[in-house]
């Protein structure tokens, strides 16, 4: 009887491990092909100064691997201690990761595999990494793609990966069109955040109850056509309907236009395409999309309102845009009987939230403090719902990216409130 129970226990732990390595496995894949269709030169030079290398993102992934799947679930030495301050994501700020002593891309490469490894053996060994830290590091992965995908976009960087794209997209007449056509939401009293079921990132927790008052929130994410009218409206030029710091970033930036058009149309996928009005506008700031927002007569939704419109009124039918590389945003189409329901607040375009990135009430960090912890602050916005690059994995409504206000690298867009 003995020997049966240690047997079934045995499987059971083989199967956890085969389904983590197959978790681990498909996202070094995804990896290493975004990555496959760029030239060595690209891997290893600044690409845009607010973003990393992308050699230092793929031995940053690596350095994290070790970390938690060997070093702290078997306690053996770490392969590159040298290196770990130089992958430390908070020691090394993003403006000094060009100094540091990082791997190129040959050295980068040759890293990831060694560390995977360990990673083997630390599955064999008597003390494996929980599914919890499994989880954390796949994520932590795909988190990291998406971020190399930004980077290539920056850049303007002529690429095309073989990888899966998305499907069709509705024809024009059946796309839902216009930024102000708002849906009304009732309002009332619901649990804010993820629940203590599954993996969640610790600033989606403890779950807690909030109110909502009634409000109104676009039914689409703003479109490439409303952005058009905006600019034709002198929106950019224009002082009363930017914030105050919104007026000194313009000075700064002297922006014209999102930062993904260019020469009249857009860059999606490694070259310039046709600018489609009715897809989602994308790579705008919290300062855009407060202008925008102001000279239309709405504002930015709170993330307790974009949640709440997420999970209790969002249409549940539309398959997201997620998991796409290189694609970028499409069209949204109403299915039957959703005319009074929120499209689209998954997928194809971060969108950018009135709310600074602060702790929820009880919050305790977990499994280490770095990760939400030194960005709490007005500092950093919140946005929510996921990209057309994010892993499905990881868009959830509770879900809470943040960045600051000036940045347009993320795929990052805006749905209006009032």
């Amino acid at each position: 009887m003995g020997t049966h129970t240690n047997t079934e226990a045995g499987s059971r732990q083989l199967d956890s491990a085969r389904d983590a390595l197959e978790l681990l496995t498909e996202a070094r894949e995804r990896t290493l092909a975004i990555v496959s269709g760029l030239e060595q030169q690209d891997l290893d030079r600044v690409l845009d100064p607010v973003m990393s290398p992308l050699a230092w993102d793929l031995g940053h992934v690596a350095a994290f691997e070790d970390l938690w799947l060997v070093h702290h679930a078997t306690g053996r030495t770490l392969l590159r201690d040298d290196l770990a301050e130089t992958y430390d994501a908070v020691a090394s700020p993003r403006a000094e990761r060009p100094h540091l002593p990082w791997l190129r891309s040959d050295g980068a490469f040759d890293y990831m595999e060694a560390v995977r490894e360990r990673t083997l053996e630390a599955f064999a060994s008597a003390t494996p990494p929980s599914p919890e830290i499994v989880e954390l590091v796949v994520r932590h992965e795909h988190q990291h793609a998406e971020t190399i995908l930004q980077t290539v976009n920056l850049a303007r960087v002529a690429w095309t990966p073989e990888l899966p794209k998305a499907p069709a997209e509705p024809a024009a007449d059946q796309s839902a069109s216009g930024a102000l056509d708002f849906v009304s939401i009732d309002g009332g009293e619901f649990l804010l955040g993820a629940s203590t079921d599954g993996f969640a990132y610790d600033n989606e927790r403890p779950r807690h109850q909030v109110k909502v008052a009634p409000f109104q929130i676009g039914r689409t994410p703003v479109l490439n056509g409303d952005w058009q009218e905006f600019m034709d409206a002198d929106g950019y030029s224009r002082e009363d309907c930017w914030t105050q710091d919104g007026l000194i970033w313009r000075a700064q930036a002297k922006p014209a236009a999102p930062g993904g058009w260019v020469d009249g149309g857009e860059w999606r996928g490694g070259q310039i395409g046709e600018l489609d009005p009715l897809r989602p506008v994308v790579h705008i700031n919290a300062h855009e999309a407060e202008a925008f927002a102001n000279l239309n007569g709405s504002r930015l939704p709170t993330e307790a309102e974009w949640e709440f419109a997420a999970v209790m009124a969002a249409d549940q039918s539309a398959d997201p845009n997620l998991d796409t590389v290189g694609l970028g945003t499409h069209r949204l189409a109403p299915a039957d009987g959703t005319e009074k329901t929120p499209l689209g607040m998954i997928g194809n375009t971060w969108e950018w939230t009135a709310s600074d990135f602060t702790p929820y009430p009880g919050f305790r960090w977990h499994p280490y403090a770095e990760y939400s912890e030194p960005h709490f602050g007005p500092q950093h916005r919140v946005l929510r719902g996921g990209s057309w690059a994010t892993r499905s994995r990881l868009a959830t409504p509770t879900f809470r990216n943040w960045d600051l206000s000036q940045r347009r690298q993320i795929f990052s867009g805006v749905r209006l409130a009032r």
